[in-house]
């Protein structure tokens, strides 16, 4: 009798830590599989909605097939997102001279901190009312002679009309802006174009033979019956290819340079919805400046100062005598040298990043580039303080995409994932991520495949050394009219959304670079010293 008892208690433990087993098992997938399967984004043109997203799995393993589930996942959310809109002839497509803007509660006196709304009833170029949304807008307030600009906020009601808020910062004369970037049909045409194909920019590659160099095509895609030479990370599968020269080993590429091919995914119909008269077309030419006045109003309350990891608001502030305000907190004067005080800056990304370090040495006097014994405008760069024990590195995010006619070197690049990976971090380690500007000309999943691999990077990072502050520079508008099947801020607008939708269950910050540079109206690639000082002051609040 009692070995039965015995032995029955003992097939009950065991069953008992076999469901244990099963349930964590379950569970643990599952966790993995949320994101995916639940994607929050909500897509509206200038109103990006963040929703609650599940914490980050304790164990930050993914496999390949587990990465192409959330690749897909993401792109179905933006396929619904940007549903197709077909179109017959150009006047049906979204036109601004007959779309009407209509001032909600028109006041003879506005009053600073007020919220000023404009309904936009869209039509098409015969003046018949439009039926659904999706047209890719950009709302503005400024006062030039103040220094002074904000965005306002876009709701698409998806029927043709949209509401458009301003929030009035300041006093005195306010211009109000609304621009029809792109129509609705537009935006389908160039959304499916993008993830149509890779061959919009073309690679060159050099191989070295000896003393003498072979050159050859590479690209992300080959289509070629040559033999190729695979650049693969086996870990987060990305590839690169390039035709293998005769009689050269794959394991000597020494440099790299980009080219456009003449080549596009556009029907002539829709091309034409792109040619600069069609391209940020004013929508309230004929409404005239307001005065903004003080209005007696309580001064506000005291906010509290930046710090990481606070959230940010749309529109997340604004320019006022040419410095940034953001919404939710106050940025106080930060002395540059101290802050950075015994740290570690690492600048990760593109050129527009690249601008920091180069505002940091103009900025501090002390700080010395240390040659890395690297060629090119792309290479690495390093500066030292070694009285403040200051180090700030600039490296680019790898060697392809890299969208620029100059060769450059690819003997020293890596992933920005494995870069991570292999930082030791700590709390005077800060880690500045930017990245998007050259992902615009390919398919949406190519940024999508680079944006998981570095999230994972960082989750891992932040598991060893949770005290390393990890930041995200959002890119940021450029030029409205250049190139716009290949670079349009459309194809950056969702490249916006998709990364601070992926980095929302970590604990990073984010730089709101979008946002800024709509405030000041900067149309330029490459943003002036004002934005980049102001981009600087924003980082140096989160880490002193």
């Amino acid at each position: 009798m009692t070995m039965r008892i015995t032995n029955h208690k003992s097939l009950l433990v065991l069953l008992f830590t076999l469901a244990s087993w099963i349930t964590f098992t379950v569970f643990q997938n599952s966790t993995k599989l949320w994101t995916v399967l639940k994607l929050p984004i909500s897509l509206h043109h200038g109103n990006f909605i963040m929703k609650s997203c599940p914490a980050a799995p304790l164990d930050p393993a993914v496999s390949p097939a587990e990465t192409e589930l959330r690749i897909k996942g993401i792109k179905e959310k933006l396929d619904q997102l940007i549903p197709p809109r077909p179109f017959t002839h150009v006047s049906s497509t979204t036109s601004a001279t007959p779309s009407k803007a209509t001032l909600l509660s028109p006041q003879d006196t506005y009053c600073r901190g007020d919220q000023l709304d404009v309904l936009l009833e869209v039509r098409d170029h015969l003046g018949r009312r439009k039926e659904y949304g999706g047209d890719f807008l950009r709302a503005r307030m400024s006062s030039p002679a103040l220094k002074a600009g904000a965005s306002g906020k876009v709701t698409d009601f998806n029927n043709g009309t949209y509401l458009v808020s301003f929030t009035l910062f300041w006093e005195g004369r306010v211009s109000l802006s609304l621009l029809l970037i792109l129509p609705s049909e537009g935006v389908s045409a160039l959304w499916r174009a993008r993830n149509q194909g890779y061959d919009r920019v073309i690679f060159t590659g050099q191989f070295a033979n000896g003393t003498s160099h072979v050159n050859t095509d590479c690209a992300l895609v080959l289509n070629s019956s040559a033999e190729l030479c695979e650049y693969l990370d086996s870990r987060d599968q990305e590839a690169f290819y390039c035709v293998k020269p005769p009689h050269i080993p794959c394991a000597a590429p020494t440099h790299m340079h980009s080219k456009n091919k003449h080549v596009s995914y556009l029907s002539k119909q829709e091309r034409s919805l792109f040619e600069r008269s069609n391209v940020g077309i004013e929508m309230m030419e004929k409404f005239d400046a307001i005065t903004v006045s003080k209005c007696n109003k309580k001064t506000a309350p005291m906010k509290k100062k930046c710090k990481f990891g606070m959230a940010s608001t749309i529109p997340s502030g604004h320019v006022w005598k040419d410095t940034w305000n953001p919404v939710s907190c106050s940025l106080a004067p930060i002395e540059m040298k101290e802050c950075l005080r015994g740290k570690f800056i690492h600048l990760m990304g593109d050129s527009t990043i690249r601008q920091w370090i180069e505002y940091f040495k103009s900025s501090i006097k002390t700080l010395k580039s240390v040659d890395l014994h690297e060629s090119g405008k792309f290479q690495k760069q390093f500066a030292v303080d070694l009285d403040k024990n200051i180090k700030i590195q600039w490296q680019k995010h790898s060697y392809y995409p890299l969208v620029v006619s100059l060769t450059y070197s690819v003997k020293e690049i890596e992933y920005i994932a494995r870069v991570i990976d292999r930082t030791g971090g700590g709390k005077s380690t800060i880690i500045v991520i930017s990245l998007g500007q050259h992902f615009r000309p390919f398919p949406i999943n190519v940024f999508l495949r680079r944006a998981l691999s570095i999230h994972d990077a960082v989750q891992r990072l932040l598991l060893r050394s949770p005290d390393t502050v990890v930041i995200i520079k959002a890119e940021n508008i450029r030029e409205m009219h250049s190139d716009v099947e290949r670079f349009s801020d459309f194809h950056g607008y969702i490249q916006y959304l998709a990364i601070k939708d992926i980095f929302q269950d970590l604990n990073v910050s984010i730089i709101d670079a979008w946002d800024i540079t709509i405030a000041y109206g900067t149309n330029n690639v490459h943003p002036s010293q004002s934005v980049v000082r102001n981009q600087i002051n924003i980082l140096l609040n989160f880490i002193c």
